[in-house]
């Protein structure tokens, strides 16, 4: 019980941290998910794949070359490695608050919203909510709103099922201390906004019409649009430098150390990643590696 609650925990992280894609610049122009990464040093190649994390069955894809990538791949690395029970149990720590209550970040009439809206939309006890961080209620709410379907698929959990079938090794790109820290970049003001306009059902419409155009974006492999479509999104540009360009300068030593072992990784991780001047994609290049895309 207390396993699969990490699980969903850790899943609300992934979630949130997929759709935040590189603020500027531009990737190769053509269009897609999967990218082949050569080098003179590594006589096998490795894969790139931009997520989407949580989507609609009808919304999913999953294509041959992708397949037969994952196929060919002898280790699978996530952002993180979601298999890992130690990390699970870091996430929900990293969640919690121990001394500051969330009510200190609201008026006595929101935080009521929020409780009452916890309890009959989200089935959450209310108690529960007294010492998470402000974070972690987003990720609640990304996890609640971020699809429009009773039961979405996410790409990382269908990567860890194959990779787990065939045996292949699960590895993470960072550790889950490390996401939340640049997940708590996000200004409290920001998340508190965010999460009133959820409980009080403001733009709602507008809210779904933006997940469709998302969701089409990515369907159509168009990872320089969707950097464009999220890269207005109203109080993340305070926080972009640790969501994206630090991370994904980080990734890039991490992804080279796994290559060096002459193994092909299948390297998955959110789409919003991918594209931009600063862009596991534009950084791989800048480190020496041949970086083409695959359809």
């Amino acid at each position: 019980m207390m396993n699969r609650m990490l699980k969903k925990w850790l899943l609300c992280i992934v979630a949130l941290i997929g759709f935040l894609p590189a603020m500027a610049g531009t990737a190769d122009s053509t269009r897609s998910l999967l990218w082949k990464i050569t080098s003179k040093s590594n006589t096998k190649p490795s894969y790139l794949f931009g997520t989407i994390h949580l989507v609609c069955p009808a919304d999913y894809i999953w294509t041959d070359a992708m397949k037969k990538s994952l196929d060919a791949s002898e280790k699978i690395c996530l952002e993180i490695d979601m298999d890992n029970t130690n990390a699970l149990a870091e996430s929900f720590g990293l969640l919690v608050d121990p001394v500051k209550r969330l009510s200190d970040y609201f008026s006595a009439t929101d935080y009521e919203k929020l409780q009452l809206y916890a309890k009959d939309s989200m089935e959450i006890d209310p108690q529960v909510l007294a010492y998470l961080k402000p974070v972690a209620v987003l990720m609640l709410l990304t996890k609640e709103a971020g699809t429009l379907c009773d039961v979405p698929v996410s790409y990382e959990e269908n990567i860890m099922k194959t990779a787990k079938a065939k045996k292949k090794p699960i590895a993470g790109l960072e550790t889950v201390a490390q996401q939340m820290k640049a997940l708590e970049s996000i200004p409290a003001d920001t998340i508190v906004k965010y999460v009133l306009e959820t409980i009080n059902d403001k733009g709602e419409v507008n809210g779904a019409d933006e997940y469709y155009k998302l969701v089409n974006a990515y369907k159509l492999q168009d990872i320089e649009k969707l950097q464009e479509m999220i890269a207005s999104s109203e109080g993340l540009a305070a926080a972009s430098d640790a969501l994206l360009k630090e991370r994904n300068k980080n990734w890039i030593g991490s992804m080279a150390n796994m290559m060096k072992s002459g193994k092909s990784i299948f390297f998955a991780v959110g789409a919003g990643h991918l594209a931009g001047t600063n862009g596991v994609i534009t950084l791989l290049r800048q480190a020496g590696y041949t970086v083409t895309p695959v359809r």
